[in-house]
């Protein structure tokens, strides 16, 4: 198997196939935790259900920024446990079903991704189309409302992604990318304590790139406040990348949040 980006625990995932999520398309890590963020790690796993023959691509391409986030879905167990928080995290490759997006959306269920075709979703029938929107994404669309629902406070919807550090042939000099849709009170927040890396607003990609479905499916439409933060993978290709970016995201998310909380009110004695 090709050398990943990405923690043991991501490419645990990809490897087992028989994690309690799977067959579901989520699962929920921390499901008990107490920290007003609720993470969202759509693009966690290269993992192909066995009935879809790999989709008709090499494990390499699989394996590769087409097939998932490397190293999102480690950060985002890591920052899990250190803020105790719940992590919704996608279990299958976005090429199965980019639960990112919604089911209308072609790079939902892509034919191609970058140059390189994908058979398995070639020509899919109408009823084949909604067979996968109904065994990937609805189950994750619903179990995540469902925990934001049934939060024991109101939450704050975070979600962590990765992106390559070369694309169309160049550098990206930006390491961390802070996104938002329309609601930017709690980016605004994020960029205003966020330090010590090439940061930077809605890049590499922004709203007009479509990645932003879970923060207006979920976020936006409940009122919430709502970030996505996108890492350069190489800053995250080892479980202690992982770790260690995880403790600087919860430093900064706390501080944040801690910006946007009314000040305590002042009894005044005459």
């Amino acid at each position: 198997m090709p050398k990943t980006a990405g923690g043991r625990g991501d490419r645990a995932l990809a490897e087992r196939g028989e994690n309690g999520g799977a067959s579901k398309g989520v699962e929920v890590v921390n499901a008990s935790g107490r920290h007003e963020i609720v993470l969202v790690c759509e693009h966690a796993s290269p993992f192909v259900p066995d009935a879809l023959d790999g989709l008709g691509v090499s494990q390499e391409i699989i394996l590769s920024h087409l097939g998932w986030d490397p190293g999102a879905g480690d950060t985002a167990a890591a920052l899990a446990a250190a803020l105790d928080a719940v992590l919704v995290r996608g279990t299958v490759s976005r090429l199965v079903y980019d639960c990112n997006r919604p089911p209308q959306s072609p790079d939902a269920i892509r034919a191609a991704s970058g140059f390189c075709a994908i058979p398995g979703n070639t020509g899919l029938s109408p009823v084949e189309r909604a067979e996968r929107v109904n065994s990937y994404y609805r189950p994750f669309e619903r179990t995540l409302a469902a925990t934001l629902a049934g939060h024991h406070i109101r939450p704050v919807l975070v979600t962590i992604h990765s992106f390559t550090p070369v694309f169309d042939g160049r550098h990206r000099e930006v390491e961390i990318g802070i996104v938002h849709d329309d609601d930017t009170r709690f980016a605004d927040a994020v960029l205003a304590v966020a330090g010590g890396y090439d940061i930077r607003r809605n890049e590499p990609y922004g709203p007009e790139h479509g990645v932003t479905h879970t923060l207006r499916e979920h976020g936006l439409a409940n009122g919430l406040l709502n970030v996505m933060i996108e890492i350069r993978n190489d800053l995250v290709a080892t479980p202690e990348q992982c770790r260690a970016m995880a403790g600087q995201l919860q430093l900064w998310l706390e501080s944040a949040l801690a910006g946007q909380r009314p000040a305590p009110s002042r009894e005044v004695h005459a």
